[in-house]
């Protein structure tokens, strides 16, 4: 089996936006290629290997490398010419001032622009600042004057641990171009999806480029909100699992990202909620809004290290901390920004001795941390612990036995940062316990 649609698709960078766009196009029957800097990597996907832990992910690259839709390289030389359409997906940290850091984009568009034949549509799936896309238009004349091609902005909307079904399901499709021929290839690129019934959003570059981080802002405010709230409803005796329910009945609210925690983390929101502070900054704007959801961000984790600390009754100096969960969120091995690291680091400052289990994120976990006892399972983590702190909410952190758990520990205290389990039940196994805005 072979592609069954006529477009030719090249991505570049096979990192987590790179990776699922490339697998998930070739899954609608599209050739794809799929390049990275990075030898070992590539070698490891010809393998069915995957570098990241995304469900599903691993299914959908062997089966479309077997059926020869799906194809990985470390030379864009050799995929490069006649592709109708060229993804960047590569990377965008953030640098030192907060704003995106472009070089990985730069870099990949300097070196694909002499290889460009035929028109071609370059798509840019990176998150990139307002202006990217002329910026990399610039950039391509420059190294090919005579390329025949059009820049395009096509952000990407995709949930760790969810991405195959949020890129094959999207809520929305947006592209942003005026140029007439790169709007039709999107177009029939993105038929298949269309047919789903998901509504594709045609509009100017910058406006495309700004809307994706307008988004992640967005949904970091209602975070950052819903924490704020979490904390009111502990001062006044209120429940804030109730007013979370009741405010997301209202359509115009909604349920989503309503769930008050330690505080946002991931490759999105940090780094995107403070490129726009950048790129309001440097455009003469204001964004007092999310200024003010990144501080909350950053004071929510000293917070709750210090909500461990009271339920210890004010000390942890000496006792030992068993955390469970280090990825920022379940279903992903990803540990950027995770809110886990910082609350460790002030445990142990604070004189903590620190057990951990994730049941993916450990070995990333080891280049971040120092002076913890990493454990094969929840139970083996609470031996021995004067407290469990719940921090990232795992499936199978759902359902503990607190029997057990009473009979491991050293002493039996609960915080639950994640509001994973009702507070009277874990009480009622003796258990001191803590949770996000409920008494």
């Amino acid at each position: 089996m072979t592609a069954t649609r006529d477009l030719k698709i090249v991505t570049i960078g096979a990192g987590y936006v790179g990776l699922v766009t490339g697998v998930c196009f070739s899954d609608f029957g599209y050739a794809v290629s799929c390049v990275d800097k990075d030898a070992g990597k590539i070698e490891q996907l010809k393998k069915g290997k995957i570098p990241i832990f995304e469900v599903g992910l691993e299914a959908l690259v062997l089966r479309n490398t077997r059926a020869k839709r799906l194809s990985f390289t470390t030379d864009l030389a050799d995929v490069a010419s006649g592709a109708d359409v060229v993804f960047i997906g590569v990377g965008t940290p953030p640098a030192e001032d907060g704003s995106a850091d472009l070089q990985y984009v730069m870099a990949a568009v300097e070196e694909l622009a002499p290889l460009l034949s035929g028109f071609t549509v370059i798509a840019i799936k990176s998150t990139v600042p307002v202006g990217t896309g002329d910026k990399v238009e610039a950039l391509i004349r420059k190294t090919a004057p005579n390329a025949d091609f059009a820049v395009v902005s096509n952000p990407e909307f995709l949930r760790e641990g969810a991405a195959i079904a949020d890129f094959k399901n999207p809520d929305r499709v947006i592209i942003g171009t005026t140029d007439e021929r790169a709007r039709d290839v999107m177009a029939r690129l993105y038929r298949p999806f269309s047919a789903l019934g998901p509504p594709t959003v045609f509009t100017d570059r910058r406006t495309s480029e700004l809307l994706k981080y307008a988004a992640n802002a967005y949904l970091a405010t209602k975070i950052s909100f819903i924490n704020e709230i979490a904390d009111l409803c502990e001062a006044v005796g209120a429940n804030v699992t109730d007013v979370a329910f009741g405010m997301g009945l209202d359509e115009r609210i909604g349920s989503k990202y309503l769930a008050p925690g330690p505080g946002y983390g991931g490759s999105c929101f940090p780094k995107d909620t403070m490129a726009l502070l950048d790129i309001a900054k440097k455009a003469g704007a204001h964004a007092r809004i999310v200024e003010q959801v990144v501080n909350v961000n950053e004071a929510r984790k000293q917070a709750m290290a210090e909500k461990v600390i009271k339920l210890c009754g004010g000390s942890v100096d000496g006792l030992t901390v068993a955390v469970l969960g280090l990825a920022f969120k379940p279903d992903t091995d990803d540990v950027r920004d995770t809110p886990a690291f910082p609350i460790i680091q002030a445990l142990q400052k604070a004189g903590a001795k620190i057990r951990a289990y994730d049941p993916e994120a450990m070995e990333e976990s080891e280049a971040h941390l120092s002076d913890v006892a990493y454990c094969t399972d929840a139970y083996d983590c609470a031996r021995g612990a004067d407290v469990i702190v719940l921090a990232t909410e795992w499936k199978r952190f759902r359902d503990l036995d607190f029997n057990h758990l009473s009979e491991i520990m050293s002493t039996k205290r609960f915080a639950d940062l994640r509001n994973v389990y009702t507070p009277q039940a874990v009480r009622d196994h003796g258990f001191e316990y803590v949770s996000i805005g409920r008494s």
